[in-house]
């Protein structure tokens, strides 16, 4: 068994502690630690120390879409991001939508090892919006699924929702609504505004966005169960989740690393790395959406991490599909737009992207302090750091993102899963590598 004494790193970016490591959890956190004889140490002066973090909000395509991504090559991707932990949507092929297919993704995650994949169950069968997928079942399944999706997908029929919201509700379960009216938005290719009269491109109005958010606060007040809001991206929104919380709905929000940095002027590229639903807004709502999450309007940001093959994205604009890849590159991105410029702590960002996650998606052993006894999960970034982003040099399988060829402050040099280091100094371990040091315990 190897244990590590981290040595040095800034506890959340406040106080300078060592933390040493044991079988799966933390044994000891304190200054100037005494070094165990069978412990490794890690050099972790000027790194950061977060609890692992826990994405609410990640697609992992596989069963179905191995062309675009894997569970095994999703969760590497995670851990070089910092992560421990991810929750997979649904629309996958066949769809998450039964308790079968939900412990097949739980299996495959397990059988990874690098994050804890905790499969998102379907709301709709199909995700085809007419009849409640099977909940309970799911619920019960091995995967003990709580958090219910069809994120790609607006479950529009309020009935339906209703309905979910009250199933739900009989085991603590949480909705997700991913906000798009279908009608509003038939045709669109990116924000409605003046640049998309300018490019010629159908335009996605805000209100498509905004009226589903109102809806749904509503529904879930009356029904009295929660609901989750995913990627927000506009200032209407925000307002909308704002007075809801303020009312005291059971509604929580999410922000994505992409919507709190980039606006619609990308658009002017015809370069589909930057299609994504909802679509990118405007410098406005950007800052809405910044100032949602100082204000704690916004709860957590999740990463919509959805990989697509060349074939989808190496295309015309219209043609191409909707989504771009992130999870190697949330922290950064929520360094550059949050942290670096004083709008939030590093405390913030560990309840942002691991404490309130964890919650949310009901994975107890994710999202936990670093502190004696708890689970070691976390990860140690380097805040000084700067690297170029190449699509080549992910470990998705899949190359859509849109930082390729931009400089993004921060790296992560260890990620801990369990105890067991799946990033090194900065590089992903391989899976024998750390297979063979969990069978050594």
């Amino acid at each position: 068994m190897s244990r590590y004494l981290i040595r040095g790193a800034r506890l959340l970016g406040k106080e300078v502690v060592d933390i040493l490591t044991g079988d799966d959890t933390i044994e000891a956190v304190g200054a100037d630690l005494p070094v165990p004889a069978d412990a490794i140490i890690v050099h972790a002066a000027g790194l950061i120390a977060l609890p692992g973090l826990v994405d609410p909000h990640t697609h992992l395509r596989e069963p179905g879409r191995e062309d675009s991504e894997t569970v095994l090559t999703g969760s590497q991707a995670a851990a070089a991001g910092g992560y421990t932990c991810v929750n997979a949507m649904a629309n996958t092929m066949p769809v998450q939508d039964t308790a079968g297919v939900v412990e097949q993704v739980l299996r495959l995650g397990r059988e990874a090892g690098y994050v804890d994949v905790r499969p998102v169950g379907a709301v709709s069968a199909g995700l085809a919006g007419e009849h409640l997928a099977e909940l309970g079942a799911m619920a019960e399944s091995a995967a003990a699924v709580r958090y219910f999706s069809d994120d790609g997908a607006c479950v529009a029929d309020p009935v339906l929702m209703r309905r979910a919201l009250e199933y739900a509700k009989s085991f603590g379960g949480v909705i997700a609504q991913h906000a798009q009216d279908p009608r509003l938005t038939e045709g669109a290719q990116m924000h409605e505004g003046e640049i998309s009269a300018q490019l010629g491109l159908a335009g996605w109005p805000a209100v498509a966005e905004e009226s589903i958010v109102a809806r749904d606060c509503l529904l879930a007040q009356h029904v009295g169960s929660r609901v989750h809001i995913l990627h927000l991206s506009t200032k209407g929104s925000v307002d909308l989740v704002r007075w809801a919380k303020s009312e005291g709905m059971p509604v929580t929000a999410e922000a994505t690393p992409h919507h709190l940095a980039l606006d619609h002027r990308e658009a002017c590229s015809y370069d589909p790395r930057f299609k994504v639903n909802p679509p990118l807004r405007t410098p406005a709502d950007i800052e809405a959406l910044r100032r949602g999450i100082v204000d704690g309007t916004i709860d957590v940001i999740g990463t919509d991490h959805a990989p697509h093959p060349a074939e989808d994205k190496d295309c015309e604009w219209s043609a191409g599909a909707h989504g771009m890849i992130g999870l190697e590159t949330a922290l950064s991105v929520v360094q550059q737009t949050l942290v670096d410029t004083g709008l939030i702590t590093w405390s913030d960002v560990a309840r942002l992207m691991s404490y309130t996650p964890a919650q949310l998606c009901q994975n107890p052993a994710q999202g936990r302090p670093i502190a004696v006894g708890e689970p070691a999960n976390l990860c140690l970034h380097d805040p000084r750091a700067t690297r170029m982003i190449r699509a080549n040099a992910q470990h998705s399988k899949s190359a859509n993102t849109p930082w390729e060829g931009r400089e993004l402050p921060g790296r992560i040099m260890y990620t801990f899963y369990r105890g067991v280091p799946t990033v090194w100094d900065g590089q992903l371990r391989g899976r024998e590598e750390i297979a063979a040091e969990r069978e050594a315990w």
